[in-house]
C-alpha cells in the first residue's frame, strides 16, 4: 500500500493527500493555484523551499510569487544566476561581481570595479541572457560534503567561494547547477531559467545597472530612479574596503580569527568620526546662510547618535548647536490623519502641524525668539511650557526626523537656509562575489536588538512591524534622499559580526509556527555566515551603542 501524507495548503484552504515524496510543483498543478504573479517558490511550514522541494511529512504549503519579500529575494538570486552563466559561456575567465542596490536595480562590474565595461560586451550578456532564458534551462540544486565543494570551487578559480565556505564551519554545503555551470546562493531559486523573464542591463558608470522587477509589481520592471550622490557613498566605502583587503564576507571572517580584529574596529570607528568632522565642515563653510541642518533617514540607520555625535563636532568647528525634536510638532492625537485601514498613521506627513513648524521656523531666521511646543505621549496632546529659543549669529537649529528632507515640511524656507543630511545604512561588503548584502537587513537587525532591550519588543513583533515601517520609508523617506548636500553612511563592516550574538538569542524566541518565522529563520542563517566578535572593543560614542547598549550619550 502506497504510504501518504497530508498536506494544507494555505492558498485554498484545502487539505489533500499526496504520495510521499510528491514535489511542490506536483501539488501546486494539482491543486491549480491561481496567483495574482507566476509562481517561484513556497514556504513550507514557513520556511521557504523550492519546487522541487520532495513532502515526506505532513505540510502546511504555501505558494508564493515575487510579490511577496521571500518571492522576490528567489527571483533576484535566479536572474543573478542566469547572469554569472551567460558572462561565463561568454568568458568563461571574466569574474562578475553583484554588488548592491542603486537606482532600484543592482550595481555589478566585471573584472574589478577600474575595468569599463563596453556597451557590446552588455548588448552580447544582454542577448545570451534572453537565450538562456528562453531554453528553459532546469537550476538543480545539489548538496555534498562542504570539502568537496569547496575543491570543486578551487579548481574554477572562485576563491571567493572557497574562503566564505571554509570559514562557514558547516559538514554539508549546497550548491546549484545550470548544466555544467555551478554556483553558490543563500537560498533557493526558481525551477529553471524561464521563471526570470523580466529583466533589463544598462550601463552605469564603469559598470552595468542590472535592472529587475518591482517589488510592488513584479510584472513590470522597476522605474529607473537616479541615485547619483548614493553611488559615490557607496564607492568611497568600497575603496576604503579594498585597501584594507576586505571584499567580501569570507576576507572578514579570516580577519575575525587574528589577534589584531579590533584594529577594524578602531579604522571602522575612525572613518565615521572623520564623515562627521568632514559634513561639520561643511556646514561651517555654509554660515551663516544654511542656519537649520535637517537630518533624515530610514528607521535604525542611527540618525539620533549622528545627530548627536555632529552636534559635538559643530561645536568644535566653533558654532552652537540647538536641537529641536520635530515630534514636538506633532498635531494632537485626534487630528492625525488616517493609513488604508483606518488607523492612525504617525509616519504621515501631515501628522505634523506644518503650519506652526514653518511659521516658528520662519521667526527664527528673523532672529526673533519662539516658544517651541512639546508633545505628550501619554495623552497625545501638544502643550506650550515655556520653553523658548533664538538663533543668535552662532547658532544652528539641528532637526532630525523623517521627513526633514522632504521639501513640503519646510515650503515656507528659504532652500540656501537648510543644510539636508541623508543618514543610511549602506553594507559593503558581500558574502560572496554573487550575493550580496541587503541594506535592510542591518537596520532590521539593529531595530531587532533595539527593541528587545531598550523598547520591551520580542523579535517576532520588530519583524511583525517591518513591512509597515518599510512603507513608510518608501513613502515618506526615499524619495527625497538625492536631496541632501550631504550623506553618512552608518554601517560599520564589523558589525554584522557582533550583532550575530546580540540577535540570535532573541530572533531564536520566534515561534516556528507562526508567519514571522519566514524571516526569523531566513536570519538566523543568514548571521550563521559572520565568525562572531565580541562587543568591548567598541566605543561608547560608536552609533552601533545606540542599539547594543552602553552608549554614554543620552537618547
Amino acid at each position: 500500500m502506497e504510504q501518504t501524507v497530508t498536506i494544507f495548503c494555505k492558498n485554498n484552504q484545502q487539505f489533500k493527500d499526496y504520495p510521499r515524496g510528491t514535489s511542490l510543483m506536483d501539488i501546486y498543478r494539482d491543486m491549480n493555484i491561481q496567483l495574482k504573479y507566476p509562481i517561484v517558490a513556497a514556504r513550507v511550514n514557513y520556511k521557504v523551499e523550492d519546487l522541487n522541494f520532495l513532502i515526506y511529512k505532513p505540510k502546511d504549503i504555501d505558494f508564493i510569487d515575487a510579490s511577496t519579500p521571500s518571492g522576490m529575494r528567489v527571483y533576484l538570486r535566479s536572474i543573478s544566476m542566469v547572469m554569472a552563466k551567460a558572462l561565463n559561456d561568454l568568458n568563461p575567465e571574466a569574474t562578475l561581481r553583484i554588488e548592491h542596490p542603486i537606482c532600484r536595480g543592482y550595481y555589478c562590474c566585471i573584472d574589478g570595479r577600474n575595468k569599463k565595461v563596453s556597451p557590446e560586451t552588455i548588448t552580447a550578456l544582454k542577448k545570451r541572457m534572453q537565450e538562456i532564458i528562453a531554453a528553459d534551462m532546469p537550476i538543480v540544486s545539489e548538496e555534498k560534503q562542504t570539502p568537496t565543494v569547496i575543491e570543486m570551487f578551487r579548481e574554477r578559480g572562485e576563491m571567493d567561494k572557497v574562503i566564505l565556505l571554509e570559514t562557514l564551519g558547516i559538514s554539508y554545503a549546497r550548491f546549484v547547477r545550470i548544466g555544467d555551470f555551478v554556483d553558490y546562493y543563500n537560498g533557493v531559486l526558481v525551477p529553471s531559467t524561464s521563471y526570470v523573464p523580466l529583466f533589463d542591463l544598462q550601463s552605469y558608470s564603469n559598470g552595468i545597472l542590472l535592472r529587475v522587477p518591482d517589488r510592488h509589481a513584479p510584472d513590470k520592471l522597476a522605474e529607473y530612479e537616479d541615485q547619483s550622490k548614493m553611488f559615490d557613498v557607496f564607492n568611497e566605502f568600497v575603496k576604503w574596503n579594498k585597501l584594507m583587503d576586505l571584499s567580501n564576507v569570507g576576507d572578514f571572517n579570516l580577519r575575525a580569527r587574528e589577534k589584531n580584529v579590533y584594529n577594524m574596529i578602531k579604522i571602522s570607528e575612525a572613518l565615521h568620526e572623520r564623515k562627521i568632522v568632514e559634513i561639520a565642515d561643511m556646514i561651517h563653510e555654509r554660515q551663516p546662510s544654511s542656519r537649520f541642518i535637517m537630518i533624515s533617514g530610514p528607521s535604525s540607520s542611527g540618525k539620533t547618535t549622528f545627530s548627536k555625535r555632529l552636534s559635538v563636532q559643530l561645536m568644535v568647528a566653533g558654532l552652537k548647536p540647538i536641537v529641536l525634536s520635530l515630534d514636538n510638532y506633532f498635531v494632537n492625537r485626534v487630528d492625525t490623519p488616517l493609513d488604508e485601514n483606518g488607523e492612525w498613521d504617525f509616519e504621515a506627513l501631515h501628522a505634523v502641524d506644518l503650519e506652526l513648524f514653518n511659521t516658528q521656523l520662519t521667526q527664527l531666521l528673523n532672529g526673533e525668539e519662539v516658544e517651541i511646543p512639546f508633545y505628550n505621549f501619554e495623552d497625545g496632546k501638544r502643550y506650550f511650557r515655556g520653553e523658548k529659543i533664538r538663533l543668535n549669529p552662532e547658532n544652528v537649529l539641528v532637526i532630525e526626523g523623517i521627513h526633514a528632507l522632504n521639501p513640503e515640511l519646510t515650503s515656507a524656507i528659504p532652500r540656501q537656509a537648510m543644510f539636508k543630511i541623508y543618514v543610511s545604512t549602506l553594507t559593503t561588503i558581500s558574502l560572496d562575489n554573487h550575493n550580496w548584502i541587503p541594506t535592510t537587513d542591518t537596520r532590521l537587525l539593529r531595530r531587532i536588538v533595539r527593541d528587545f532591550k531598550f523598547r520591551g519588543f520580542s523579535a517576532r513583533e520588530s519583524i511583525n512591524r517591518w513591512p509597515s515601517v518599510r512603507r513608510g520609508e518608501e513613502k515618506w523617506i526615499f524619495p527625497f534622499q538625492e536631496q541632501a548636500d550631504a550623506m553618512f553612511n552608518s554601517a560599520l563592516m564589523f558589525e554584522l559580526a557582533v550583532l550575530r550574538k546580540h540577535a540570535e538569542p532573541i530572533i531564536a524566541d520566534v515561534p516556528q509556527y507562526c508567519e514571522e518565522y519566514t524571516e526569523a529563520h531566513r536570519l538566523l542563517k543568514f548571521l550563521k555566515y559572520f565568525t562572531p566578535i565580541h562587543d568591548r572593543e567598541i566605543p561608547p560614542t560608536s552609533l552601533l551603542r545606540e542599539f547594543l547598549g552602553g552608549s554614554s550619550f543620552k537618547y
